[in-house]
């Protein structure tokens, strides 16, 4: 699946600390129940389609992976994490992009982000009183009646999927522009989301990179 769209926008002081640090529908209930493993991933790819990626030469990617959880950040560096790093560089690398060492100028800055997000929230059930109401209905012996006492029940849901993100450092904006609070802005000029299955083996990161960037030839450098 490939789709094309505007990118957005991080703010400088949360990207900084990165670099140094849809879908499918259906009707069934389960809608990848009877997937295969390798049938089961999405890949969506999103660019900022008026950048010429062939201006940019060098490229920054942190050694560990960030882990958003609700608005919350931290890193990983587990084996499955450098898998996703290892792959991602390598797969820029042959694209014509060079790594730099931490702490270097760079053209592009790339951010392995894998999101793990729960929401809770609470509902009420409008319909509780029927059961009573109906189970004095039986064997047409007269109506049953209850009084309304709605029901209330709490919910979660969890959102979990990793994504490739690359920014433009190249053409970073100078400090004291881009926001009413004057804070500077990067311009998200690449965006790569898994979905479906979870990531949880090294073939899964192989197959996953792998799709994403074969989808993705508009960004090389140039020779």
């Amino acid at each position: 699946m490939h789709q094309q769209r505007k990118a957005g926008k991080w703010k400088l002081g949360a990207v900084l600390l990165l670099i140094a640090g849809g879908g499918l529908l259906s009707c069934r209930e389960n809608a990848i129940k009877d997937l295969s493993p390798a049938d089961s991933p999405v890949y969506i790819t999103n660019y900022d389609r008026s950048v010429n990626f062939g201006q940019y030469k060098t490229f920054s990617l942190p050694d560990s992976v960030i882990i958003e959880s609700n608005d919350s950040y931290a890193t990983s560096q587990t084996p499955l994490s450098s898998r996703f790093v290892t792959n991602v560089a390598n797969a820029l690398t042959a694209k014509g992009f060079q790594r730099v060492n931490r702490g270097d100028n760079a053209d592009l800055g790339v951010a392995i982000i894998q999101v793990n997000n729960q929401y809770t929230g609470v509902a009420s059930n409008p319909y509780s009183y029927y059961s009573g109401y109906w189970g004095g209905f039986g064997g047409l012996g007269g109506y049953g009646y209850s009084p309304y006492y709605p029901s209330y029940y709490t919910y979660q849901v969890t959102d979990q999927y990793w994504e490739v993100q690359i920014v433009d450092l190249k053409n970073r904006p100078t400090a004291g522009t881009g926001t009413s609070t004057g804070q500077p802005q990067l311009n998200v000029i690449y965006d790569a989301t898994i979905r479906g299955a979870d990531v949880t083996d090294q073939q899964a990161v192989d197959n996953a990179i792998t799709a994403i960037f074969n989808q993705s030839p508009y960004l090389k450098a140039s020779e």
